[in-house]
């Protein structure tokens, strides 16, 4: 008898380890494998853009998270300065899918630097909670019951970001349902990233009910799901998770021409406003550039992931909103014209593909 109730606890005991193996085991497969592509589109992946750089950041962020996570439910043994790195990634989380949206979605949006007002205070904040509040001593600070106030502070910070991007992505969660716009690669990208965000912000928010490494979890869930919907759709393509394949991949421009081309483009269309000119071609801006036409094309796709059209109209849509805004004389099709669009029709499409409303719905907003 004696012998069976070993055995049976034995029996017990061998699947429960096995059992806490297998969650070590996909939970942290999802947390290498995040690792590993976020240094891949980082540092390996051809063709970067300013949006691919913020999707390797998101992607590392998430992963030092989760590997966090991991190891505090199966070592809690796991140093203090470890988890504040954990932490201290959970607070970028937010923020940097927010930014990766934004860019993605409107380059021109997110100034060259202006990044950095989203994520600085963000480490300036945990150096200073980390050197305070050492976690082992503190750790009931970010309990979800009362004093909670890092906790809370996290909760609310990462619950504003995340509505933010879902909110940058609303035009492209409509054309699940339009008939009329068709969804590009990036837009299926967009939506599979804020949708996986969301997940894993829900997952991280709901552990009371269920299990703190269900967040953990979630990620290699969400990972997973996303990869085999990536080799599903694009089976016999080469891996873009954020634009388009860009058309000069064989002769990418180097960053310090870039970097001029970009400075003397702000000259151009911020100061002089060019853009206002409606028969401005591509050759009379690489004309007043002093670069080729081609050069100029190579530049606004693979740096922006613009072409030439959406980025005269980015700053013909930015004028014409100052104008509905300040003048009260001028009708909409004249603002439209003033503005460089050729026609009403161009400049409805244009204008409401980058606001999300009609020019006339945007000046009844501000009456």
């Amino acid at each position: 008898m004696r012998n069976n109730i070993s055995y049976i606890c034995y029996t017990n005991n061998h699947h429960l380890e096995f059992g806490k193996n297998l969650l070590f085991f996909f939970s942290a497969l999802g947390a290498f494998n995040g690792l590993f592509l976020s240094l891949y589109f980082g540092f390996l992946i051809k063709n970067k853009s300013r949006a691919t750089l913020f999707l390797a950041a998101l992607l590392f962020v998430i992963s030092v998270r989760v590997t966090k996570s991991v190891f505090l439910t199966f070592y809690p043994g796991t140093s203090s300065i470890f988890v504040s790195v954990g932490l201290t990634a959970c607070f970028l989380i937010g923020p940097f899918l927010y930014l990766y949206t934004k860019i993605a979605i409107n380059p021109l949006k997110v100034h060259k630097w202006n990044w950095l007002f989203h994520i600085v205070p963000v480490l300036i904040f945990m150096t200073i909670i980390s050197i305070e509040y050492p976690y082992r001593e503190y750790k009931h600070l970010w309990w979800r019951s009362p004093p909670r106030i890092f906790g809370s502070l996290l909760f609310i910070q990462w619950t504003i970001y995340t509505i933010a991007a879902i909110y940058q992505s609303r035009n492209r969660f409509r054309k699940l349902w339009s008939k009329t716009e068709k969804i590009t690669t990036l837009d299926f990208w967009i939506i599979n990233i804020v949708t996986g965000g969301f997940i894993i912000w829900l997952a991280y928010n709901t552990t009371t009910y269920t299990s703190y490494i269900v967040g953990a979890l979630s990620f290699s869930f969400t990972f997973y799901i996303t990869l085999v919907i990536w080799i599903i759709k694009r089976r016999n393509s080469t891996l873009t998770f954020v634009t388009p394949i860009v058309k000069y991949a064989n002769k990418k421009i180097d960053q310090e021409k870039a970097s001029s081309i970009a400075d003397r483009l702000n000259v151009l269309f911020k100061k002089e406003e060019i853009h206002r000119d409606p028969n401005l071609k591509l050759s009379d801006v690489a004309s007043k550039l002093d670069v080729k036409p081609h050069e100029l094309s190579q530049y606004l796709n693979d740096n922006l992931g613009l072409s030439f059209s959406s980025y005269i109209n980015t700053y013909r849509v930015k004028t014409a909103t100052e104008l509905i805004k300040t003048n009260t004389l001028l009708t909409l099709e004249a603002i439209g014209n003033e503005c460089g669009f050729k026609s009403n029709s161009t400049f409805y499409t244009a204008f409401k593909k980058q606001e999300g409303m009609t020019p006339s719905q945007f000046k009844k907003s501000f009456k």
